[in-house]
């Protein structure tokens, strides 16, 4: 990970893996020349967190190191580049490291991840239903974007062994709060799986696991490789004048280039096009492929087409994959305005493009999913969230001693807060999704959202293009038409859950009256 002569910037937080971190790389200083500085991020979420920037810089004035503070309001950014508070704080801390790194000529950054939280990453990733990448955790070493190289030496180390590594050395380190809550989804497999695991099934299943994730990594890589050259075989980028499907029709039996481009336009080989906006897949060559490898060679081109990367899941690979077993010219829709499409020989995938507006502006196509945090703040301040060109939807929460009218209001909304989970994602309908309804029994049951579509008699042109606010496959509201029973205010709900969707003027979103739904 270092070579003599490294100039390090080291993420300090003052809690106890980051300051074994810190204490290590200065022991490892003493036998290996190397120029260190530490990185201090305050998120501006916890009161104490002045007192944590004072510890860390007390740190760096007796070790006579360089420090860097830097100040950021994680919910604005959130809110700002549309994910969630935890993501924002990786980019706000990634930011501040390149930042630092270029200030100093430094091309490695250390952080201070240790086996448990790779355990608990690859547990998390795994609940959640993620490839092979997902589940082999963190890696020891990566290249971030801008070229600094992420080291994480603590890794193979425990928790435990953290503390008594400070402890032994009478080192003091803070604490942080939210850490010790089950507020976060994290929390709870730190708290009470993993533990469980190593008491109950086998003690070292922390280290079991860092090994099967060295594993999986190289696997990994191995078919990240496989995949990056089988996509150059059998896609191509188009840019954005290209992107139109229509555009890239063959008359059935045509005759196509060599090069796989339609007749009268100019090449554009390879997969990384100056303004790639779409790819065009060669069928018979994709399917010349192993089955392992078509899911991932798709995935990789949605993650490229999308603003983030995030939110593509097996559900939206599979639909493209359809597209290559059967012929005909037909389409899906994906999230972040992506669509794919069979056009005789070839799927072509596209991201959205800008639209002309009433008086010819351009406006801004939504690229859902955006995540909303449900913390307390709500109860402080709303949060609004950009909709593009659909408009707003404000969140807000209040205290209620009695429940007594509820708005009618088609576009506001109000659901027991209580019920609610860490975080509210706002997207278009996806396969799976489901409200629950009542069965005028007294009870509920689950509705999916498609046959609540036919039931409703939306038009089917509209059906992809309304929000609607969900937690996970569970739709809390069809924006405009119907909430979920399960988180309906009730006679004993004490705090509320205040959702109000703003319509852009010439939006086009269609109104109707939904009555007491």
């Amino acid at each position: 990970m270092i070579s003599p002569g490294d100039r390090i910037v080291a993420g300090v937080s003052g809690g106890a893996d980051s300051v074994c971190l810190l204490e290590m790389l200065l022991a490892y200083g003493k036998r290996v020349p190397l120029e260190l500085c530490v990185v201090h991020v305050n998120h501006g979420l916890r009161e104490e967190a002045a007192e944590d920037a004072g510890y860390v810089e007390e740190l760096c004035r007796r070790r006579s190191l360089p420090f860097f503070l830097t100040e950021a309001d994680v919910r604005q950014t959130a809110l700002e580049e549309r994910c969630s508070q935890e993501d924002a704080g990786r980019r706000i801390r990634y930011r501040a490291f390149r930042q630092a790194a270029e200030r100093t000529g430094a091309v490695k950054a250390a952080v201070a991840h240790n086996s448990n939280d790779n355990a608990e990453t690859m547990l998390f990733h795994l609940f959640r239903g993620s490839g092979l990448k997902g589940i082999s955790g963190i890696a020891p070493m990566r290249t971030e974007q801008g070229g600094i190289c992420i080291l994480r030496p603590l890794l193979c180390l425990e928790r435990q062994e953290v503390e008594v590594y400070l402890r032994e050395r009478g080192i003091l380190w803070r604490v942080d709060k939210t850490n010790q809550g089950d507020d976060y989804r994290r929390n709870r497999i730190r708290h009470h799986i993993l533990p469980y695991a190593m008491e109950e099934v086998c003690a070292g299943a922390v280290g079991h696991m860092l090994q099967t994730a060295a594993q999986l990594q190289e696997t990994e890589r191995y078919l990240g490789e496989q995949t990056g050259k089988a996509l150059e075989q059998c896609a191509q980028a188009v840019s954005g004048e290209e992107t139109a499907m229509g555009k890239w029709d063959t008359a059935p039996g045509e005759a196509v280039r060599e090069s796989g481009d339609p007749p009268g336009r100019p090449e554009e080989k390879g997969l990384h096009g100056p303004c790639a906006a779409g790819y065009r897949v060669d069928v018979k060559a994709f399917q010349s492929f192993h089955e392992a490898l078509r899911g991932r060679m798709l995935l990789e081109l949605m993650k490229r087409l999308s603003p983030t990367g995030k939110d593509i899941s097996s559900v939206h690979v599979r639909d493209v994959l359809s597209l290559f077993e059967r012929e005909g010219n037909r389409s899906v829709s994906l999230p972040f305005g992506i669509r794919a499409g069979r056009r005789y020989d070839r799927v072509i995938l596209e991201r959205a493009q800008a639209e002309a507006g009433p008086a010819g502006e351009e406006q801004r196509l939504w690229q859902p999913p955006v995540e909303v945090p449900l913390t307390e703040e709500l109860f402080r301040a709303p949060v609004r969230c950009d909709l593009g060109n659909l408009g707003e939807m404000e969140f807000s929460a209040f205290f209620i001693k009695k429940a007594g009218e509820l708005p009618q209001n088609q576009y506001t909304k109000w659901f027991d807060y209580d019920k609610m989970e860490e975080r509210a994602v706002i997207r278009f309908r996806s396969k799976g999704d489901f409200l629950t309804i009542a069965d005028g029994a007294g009870k509920v049951a689950h509705k999916s959202v498609k046959d609540y579509m036919i039931a409703e008699k939306i038009p089917r042109h509209l059906r992809d293009g309304i929000p609607a606010v969900a937690f996970g496959s569970h739709i809390l509201w069809l924006v405009g038409w119907r909430i979920s029973e399960a988180f309906k205010v009730r006679g004993d709900t004490e705090r509320v859950l205040q959702v109000k969707f703003i319509k852009k003027q010439g939006s086009g979103t269609e109104e109707k009256n939904v009555g007491a739904h």
